[in-house]
């Protein structure tokens, strides 16, 4: 245990006048199923060329002149007719708040992941996050990011902050933070200019779905839909894979799988296992939903700075029965061939089925989600003081739908690189979702 003392928040604006304007949210940001907080964060050490510097001043002055390129984070979320979602870019700042913590990062865990040891002081403002942006009376909603950097007493410190997902996903996310670290550094422009450009994803006129979009398939008009929702004992924990664990579940693959991709290896064994572990009856149907980053699915591909929403989640469909009685190999299959769906007809497709039926939310019974974050290693963005020792999101999970996990680069506690996996699950759940994963990575590597 450790006590975290927080000074008084405040508003941090742009450095300079910025433009007053509305900006619309395209229509794939502007889907329910982004309307969350999602809470991300960062541990720094103490570095020997960064002595005499305060990291909560450094960072809060970056920010400041940051939010000059990024001016609509300075802004504020409002409802329009149909509940669409503008960005009110009124330069009213971004909510920081500076704490200090009696602990050193040592102290905090000697191998850093989610679920971090009190969480709930490190990042106390999340459920009064999610609660307003779930509130769908709401026209003026919170912040569209909000951070705190707590100072720790070994010099290191943690940078926590909230981005509304509607307002841009991992790619962007990782832009804006390059920026920021970048600023901290001296810089006195972002490398990157960020460019807005969201109407490259509204929908055409008129609006035509000539795409099979199975991840919005569970919504049926003017039926209540059931949905996959946060358990009193449910719990937290992480995996990691690295080079060992994957090599481990390869051996299960034919000859003309052996190379196929690490993600689809990773998401064919997790989604097996999690759904042995609910118990999901045999003739029931299971998805699997996996991120796709469409930018370079578009001709021309979309700008490099664009930070927008700019995926989508192919889903493969099968019943339980035969996910957990085939092998490996049918599993990997179905991701392997779902992820080549996503093109640039298949992103305005989904526009303008968001269009024409409302801002659906994805599927979320017996729906597992898995977003690849290896390409937005934010764990190398450098406000100085060297590369974090963990970065990434703050927990699994996505507003009240407890089924999205992330595979994030990750140090084990041996120093080995790979890949790391929180995962919420009911305890009994989690209990049978451990031992099927050891007895896979155990039998195997043990024949290695």
């Amino acid at each position: 245990m450790f006590t975290v003392r927080r000074c008084q928040p405040e508003l941090v604006v742009p450095a300079r006048p910025t433009p007053l304007q509305l900006q619309p949210l395209s229509d794939i940001d502007d889907q329910e199923g982004l309307r969350f907080h999602i809470p991300t964060i960062h541990f720094y050490r103490n570095h020997p060329s960064m002595a005499g510097k305060d990291p909560v001043e450094v960072i809060r002055k970056a920010l400041a002149h940051t939010l000059v390129f990024y001016y609509p984070f300075a802004g504020r979320l409002s409802e329009g007719p149909d509940r669409k979602l503008t960005v009110d870019c009124n330069g009213e700042g971004v909510m920081f708040t500076e704490a200090h913590a009696d602990a050193t990062l040592d102290q905090l865990s000697q191998h850093l992941q989610p679920p971090f040891p009190c969480f709930q002081q490190l990042l106390d403002d999340a459920p009064l996050y999610q609660q307003i942006t779930t509130t769908p009376l709401l026209l003026v909603q919170n912040f569209s990011i909000e951070k705190q950097v707590t100072r720790l007493k070994c010099g290191g410190f943690i940078l926590a902050y909230y981005v509304h997902h509607s307002m841009c996903d991992a790619y962007g996310v990782s832009q804006f933070m390059s920026a920021w670290a970048e600023m901290a550094r001296g810089a006195t422009k972002p490398s990157i200019p960020p460019v807005w450009g969201r109407e490259v994803l509204m929908a055409r006129d008129p609006p035509r779905v000539t795409c099979n979009h199975f991840e919005y398939m569970q919504l049926v008009d003017d039926e209540e839909v059931p949905v996959d929702t946060f358990q009193d004992d449910m719990i937290l924990r992480s995996f990691f894979f690295g080079p060992v664990q994957v090599a481990a579940i390869r051996r299960f693959l034919p000859h003309h799988l052996k190379r196929c991709a690490t993600f689809d290896v990773i998401a064919a064994c997790l989604w097996r296992c999690r759904t042995k572990a609910l118990k999901i009856d045999a003739d029931e149907d299971v998805c699997i939903m996996v991120t796709v980053n469409a930018r370079a699915r578009f001709n021309p591909p979309l700008p490099v700075g664009y930070y927008g929403n700019a995926f989508a989640y192919p889903t493969a469909v099968t019943t339980a029965g035969k996910l957990c009685g085939n092998s490996l190999e049918y599993a990997v299959e179905l991701i392997n061939k779902v992820k080549g769906k996503v093109t640039e007809e298949y992103m305005h497709s989904l526009a303008d089925l968001l269009a024409i039926k409302g801002r659906y939310i994805p599927r979320t019974v017996r729906s597992f989600t898995l977003s690849d974050l290896r390409g937005f290693n934010v764990r190398q963005i450098d406000f100085g003081w060297g590369e974090a020792v963990y970065s990434g999101p703050a927990q699994a999970g996505l507003g009240p739908f407890p089924g999205l996990t992330f595979l994030v680069p990750s140090k084990n506690a041996k120093g080995e690189e790979g890949l790391l996996l929180p995962i919420w699950l009911p305890a009994q759940a989690m209990n049978t979702f451990a031992r099927e994963l050891d007895a896979t990575l155990g039998f195997i590597s043990s024949l290695l």
